[in-house]
């Protein structure tokens, strides 16, 4: 499978292990949690770049943007690069928070990380089928485009590629 394919491509391909509702609702938890927790773990060390502090973290969602951006659907990579900052930011707070609760940073993100893939775990459970990185790997940053897209569409916008996954994997149940 091609790492490079359009957000089309890989939304269907996505779809077909997600289809029941309770699957995607689980997603729209777990997901995020498991970005934020990886987040988490990427927030040391610190480098200083003029007046900005860099980490992992920053690095990897920058990345991750640029393959977002890159898929062919602005409107869907944009919003997907918007909350993934939102949830990196947010991994900078509780990180710095951690000692205030007796935890090492990288103590609050494995928690996190465990609680999301339960989560997902749940889900693909009452989906009966596994989830899609075991069949490709790229499957783990649609993830969160997924979660995006499904706000969105929810929200009435992406309408053709809701119709594309409708047809290719059939309606959410």
């Amino acid at each position: 499978m091609s790492f490079f394919r359009p957000a089309n491509a890989l939304m269907v391909q996505y779809a077909h292990y997600h289809r029941d509702r309770r699957n995607i609702a689980t997603h729209l938890v777990g997901v995020p949690l498991i970005f934020m927790a990886i987040g988490i773990l990427l927030t040391q060390p610190e480098w200083a770049v003029g007046n900005v502090l860099l980490t992992p973290a920053w690095l990897v969602w920058g990345l991750t943007s640029l393959w977002y951006l890159s898929r062919g659907n602005f409107l869907l990579g944009l919003a997907t690069v918007v909350v993934n900052g939102l949830l990196i930011a947010l991994a900078h707070g509780l990180a710095s928070m951690a000692a205030q609760v007796g935890l090492a940073a990288w103590q609050l993100g494995l928690a996190i990380f465990v609680v999301g893939w339960i989560i997902q775990f749940v889900g693909h459970y009452w989906e009966g089928r596994k989830p899609a990185f075991v069949d490709d790997i790229v499957g783990l940053l649609v993830g969160p485009m997924f979660v995006v897209g499904e706000v969105l569409m929810a929200f009435g916008f992406l309408g053709q590629m809701r119709m594309a996954i409708e047809r290719q994997a059939g309606p959410s149940r």
